[in-house]
């Protein structure tokens, strides 16, 4: 069987033809030129990548051991159907993600030791705080959620995570351009200059985190990292006296994607950030061999407040280490309007007393 060989322009990616006149392959979208040696030089360096290698070993966690769980307790939500985990001690009368009553169920049972805890740093009183600074001067924001009250419901809540590590080597292609513009009395002219960039090299990743709860937003939880994973010490169940621990639903192997977006991601602009001296940069192609890929479960203190306004819920969550904070603000239309008649009517006013001081003049 006939094997038809096509080649791909590097500039545009665009199929390529043999152009007799010039004796080379020229690309008829962005009318680029190469002669045939280069092109098979090209795609014989293509050919000889590896295939991408991003799997990992995902043993994560620690089995409890006896008498560990003895003071652990199971609270379900009702509404949301969320498990949380919390000491005998710790009264949690609402659910943390929807506001509605839960109920214990009973003594805790299942799931994996976490390897690592980052305790709490930010006490209550300064998450309340942090609240009130992130609502003040908006005039705009519901009563409901400046209501003091309302605000003292932020609970503590240990979130799940999956910490991953790993080497990787990497192989990336990047699509660059060079632009030069001049002008004579007639026209203004600009000239592009396509390049194929490559770049390959080996980088490290440390405690690549991923969310291991359905119920905890993964934008929010990104939004309020970086965690400093160095004082991180090795999990006890005393740390969750006081507190509440979201119960894990995402494990390890189903965490793998999103790390390995993070990775791709992270491992494309490092390397990027070393193409100097063009005018656009886009990659176009990576490889990855990760080596060594390995999985811990940990969990990060988080202070989360969930409010319900016009049937839509809005979710805040602090760093429980470094107080960083997240979440979207609703603004009330009656308020804006009030708001807008005021700004008006004082407007009226001082318009009328200037009117009124000139025609004295």
């Amino acid at each position: 069987m006939a094997v038809l060989q096509q080649f791909k322009c590097p500039c545009c990616d665009g199929a390529i033809e043999f152009d007799s006149n010039l004796q080379k392959m020229k690309c008829p979208y962005c009318s680029s030129e190469f002669d045939m040696q280069t092109l098979q030089a090209y795609d014989a360096e293509l050919n000889a990548q590896p295939q991408e290698d991003m799997s990992w070993d995902t043993a994560a966690g620690q089995q409890w051991q006896p008498g560990e769980t003895e003071g652990l307790r199971i609270y379900t939500c009702n509404s949301c159907g969320g498990e949380i985990v919390a000491d005998d001690t710790t009264g949690a009368s609402e659910c943390p993600f929807c506001g509605n009553p839960v109920v214990m169920t009973g003594q805790f049972a299942g799931s994996l030791k976490p390897d690592l805890v980052i305790p709490f740093k930010v006490d209550k009183k300064a998450a309340i705080a942090k609240l009130q600074e992130h609502y003040k001067g908006k005039v705009l924001l519901p009563k409901v959620f400046k209501d003091q009250n309302h605000i003292k419901e932020v609970k503590g809540l240990y979130v799940p995570v999956w910490l991953f590590d790993t080497d990787a080597n990497a192989h990336v292609r990047y699509k660059a351009t060079r632009t030069r513009s001049w002008s004579d009395s007639n026209y203004y002219y600009t000239e592009t200059s396509y390049f194929n960039v490559t770049r390959a090299g080996g980088i490290g990743f440390a405690n690549v985190p991923v969310d291991g709860s359905t119920k905890m937003d993964d934008t929010m939880m990104e939004s309020i990292e970086p965690f400093r994973i160095e004082e991180a010490v090795d999990f006890q169940t005393a740390y969750l006296a006081g507190f509440l621990a979201d119960k894990y639903d995402v494990n390890s192997e189903e965490s793998v994607a999103r790390a390995n977006q993070r990775i791709k991601k992270s491992t494309e602009e490092a390397f990027a950030s070393t193409v100097k001296g063009y005018t656009s940069v886009m990659p176009v192609s990576s490889n990855i061999q990760l080596l060594n890929g390995q999985a811990r479960y940990a969990l990060y203190p988080v202070w989360i407040l969930n409010t319900m306004w016009n049937g839509q819920k809005f979710t805040f969550g602090i760093n429980g280490q470094t107080g960083k904070i997240a979440g979207d603000l609703p603004m009330d239309k009656g308020a804006f309007w009030k708001w807008l008649l005021g700004v008006a009517a004082a407007t009226a006013a001082a318009v009328f007393a200037v009117s009124y001081l000139l025609w004295l003049l």
